[in-house]
């Protein structure tokens, strides 16, 4: 299989499985993706989700360049998620926590930023060479890098092609931490866990309220959120939000400790 999927309660762990070849991007590759995320994201025994690759030396080195140059580009920009996994991610409605295990190239760049958290194990290294390799990035690499690094450290990445090392990642904001490679798993699995406590409806609310606000300008994006806010808040039952604050408070003393 080229794709796994692993269950650990209401976590799945997906994992693009072609390790000796960097976990490249291959149109069957792809194709188990896509079916992998819709599943999952169909499944309500899940509720969050955390994409990784096998093995140790990358997450995913994009696409595979030498299938590539026989189906041609129209398949680096195909729309429908069956060949395009950062649509494949995108569609789905649950968290999705990128653990990024090695290098994360090119196209591997663009479907680490897919997903919604990244946390980064040491050996993770990113680089965009879209430039050297001859071929414009089509899943939104362009647009989403400088967006969340700021644009001139997006023009160095992009137009040099060089590696950009895990912590430097982390303090440029790309990676939320970095953790040792033998805990990266669990620590993904953990996060992903807390996030599949809280109410199934409203994180996905959420999370489709943050994406859908971040690609609109400032004003539209506030606008939109009075709106949803305030059709969603009307219908809150003011009993379940005291024993949901309550139980809030709590958790809260725990994680202090």
């Amino acid at each position: 299989m080229l794709v796994t999927v692993e269950r650990d309660g209401a976590v799945a762990v997906v994992t693009m499985n072609r390790p000796e070849a960097m976990n490249a991007l291959s149109r069957g590759l792809r194709a188990e993706l896509a079916a992998a995320m819709e599943a999952v994201n169909a499944d309500p025994a899940v509720r969050a989700v955390v994409l990784t690759g096998a093995g140790t030396r990358a997450f995913t080195a994009g696409l595979d360049l030498k299938e590539l140059g026989v189906e041609g580009l129209g398949a680096a920009n195909a729309e429908e998620a069956l060949a395009n996994p950062v649509k494949a991610i995108e569609l789905c409605a649950k968290p999705v926590i990128g653990a990024i295990n090695g290098v994360a190239i090119t196209g591997g760049f663009e479907v680490a930023l897919a997903c919604d958290v990244l946390i980064a194990s040491e050996n993770a290294r990113f680089a965009d060479t879209h430039a050297r390799v001859g071929i414009m990035p089509g899943w939104g690499l362009s647009q989403k890098l400088s967006r969340l690094i700021g644009i001139s450290r997006a023009k160095e990445l992009s137009l040099s092609g060089n590696f950009l090392d895990a912590q430097t990642a982390c303090a440029w904001g790309l990676v939320n931490r970095v953790v040792p490679a033998d805990d990266l798993l669990a620590v993904c699995k953990q996060l992903a866990a807390d996030m599949a406590t809280a109410d199934p409806g409203m994180v996905q609310a959420y999370k489709a309220l943050i994406d859908d606000g971040f690609a609109l300008p400032f004003g539209e994006a506030m606008a939109l959120e009075h709106a949803r806010s305030s059709s969603a808040n009307a219908q809150v039952d003011k009993g379940e939000v005291e024993a949901r604050r309550l139980a809030v408070m709590e958790r809260g003393r725990t994680q202090q400790g």
